[in-house]
């Protein structure tokens, strides 16, 4: 559909995101090429289609480009050319006040350059928990059993033999003790049991087939509210946007309607299909 395109970074994304919705809402190929039906485009679609990935060989297919972009003319020019200037130190001196007087380097610049908010996500998460980015990968996912014993190298040489010896009981407050050996001296923590707390915050899903459910088409969090109960939307109305994948999706209304009940909020962490929006 989008043509020649090299499916790489950052186009594969686009491709999956393009994908993912049209197995969530039953589109196949014809459905989202008829002129006369109304698709609502991930944005990252969207921005490919504008040119801001710059253009594949003999550039997109005229037809989808007009169905997604409708009036807006997409810019067939090297993307890099209306990037507005940058200065590099600047920035550099900028981001390190943010980061409390953190040595910015280069790779830390070119990271905050690119993804911004992900990179001051990951730096908040850092300053949160310490460097976790030097477990091994199956303990950063899946957390330790007991009697397992790992090696974390913290600083060069300076190495932690961590220990799990126990795993106590989920307390009232959702919170479970958890014992360690930490070079072989005892340690104590509370950690919320996060396993308790996810099945607490099951959500409803959407009805497969009911034109009034509007569902999720991946995992993410809610980044942003567009609408409330008892809004009246129009077609394409953006509804709200969806952060997965260092990207965000809009999601925007396929009918006029009247919004009925919005069952997320900014911030909320969901799957796919689970219930966002309900019509009247």
């Amino acid at each position: 559909m989008f043509g020649d395109i090299v499916k790489v970074t950052p186009s594969s994304k686009v491709v999956g995101d393009m994908a993912l919705m049209m197995v969530s809402q039953g589109l196949n190929r014809a459905d989202v090429e008829d002129p006369d039906r109304e698709v609502a485009f991930p944005d990252s679609v969207l921005d490919m289609l504008r040119g801001n990935l710059g253009q594949p060989p003999g550039g997109f297919p005229e037809a989808i480009v007009k169905k997604a972009l409708k009036d807006e003319r997409p810019n067939t020019e090297r993307p890099g050319l209306h990037l507005a200037p940058v200065d590099l130190e600047a920035t550099r001196k900028k981001l390190s006040e943010e980061l409390d007087g953190k040595a910015v380097d280069d790779e830390d610049l070119g990271g905050y350059l690119m993804y911004p908010k992900v990179f001051l996500d990951y730096m908040g998460r850092h300053r949160q928990y310490g460097p976790v980015r030097t477990l091994p990968t199956r303990t950063f996912f899946y957390g330790m059993e007991p009697g397992e014993e790992i090696s974390v190298e913290i600083d060069p040489g300076k190495i932690l033999e961590i220990r799990l010896q126990a795993v106590g009981e989920t307390q009232e407050d959702g919170e479970v003790k958890v014992f360690f050996e930490l070079n072989g001296q005892p340690r104590v923590i509370r950690v919320p049991n996060r396993l308790v707390k996810s099945r607490a915050a099951t959500r409803p899903r959407a009805e497969t087939g009911n034109p009034d459910h509007i569902g999720a088409p991946m995992p993410g969090v809610v980044a942003s509210m567009a609408v409330q109960p008892g809004q009246a939307v129009r077609t394409g109305d953006m509804l709200l946007t969806i952060e997965a994948m260092k990207m965000e999706t809009g999601i925007h209304a396929e009918r006029d309607a009247v919004v009925k009940a919005v069952h997320v909020q900014p911030g909320s962490q969901i799957d796919a299909k689970d219930l966002l929006v309900e019509l009247e």
